[in-house]
């Protein structure tokens, strides 16, 4: 067991290390994460956006 007055760093009791590889591919989690960043950055577009997709959505899905 390593005790901080040792003089040795306490060692993590898992050894397992994230590596992440080329096959751990997440679509939807990366365009999330970048549409909250661009939400962040150009808060009036990405409003614009949302108003332009929920006028023409609710344009050609109207019930009458």
């Amino acid at each position: 067991m390593n005790h901080p007055a040792s003089g040795e760093a306490p060692v993590a009791s898992s050894s397992k290390v994230s590596t992440e590889s080329c096959c751990d591919v997440q679509p939807l989690e990366d365009m999330m994460n970048y549409c909250r960043e661009y939400a962040r950055e150009k808060p009036e577009m990405a409003a614009l956006w949302c108003f332009g997709i929920g006028f023409v959505l609710g344009w050609k899905l109207k019930p009458w």
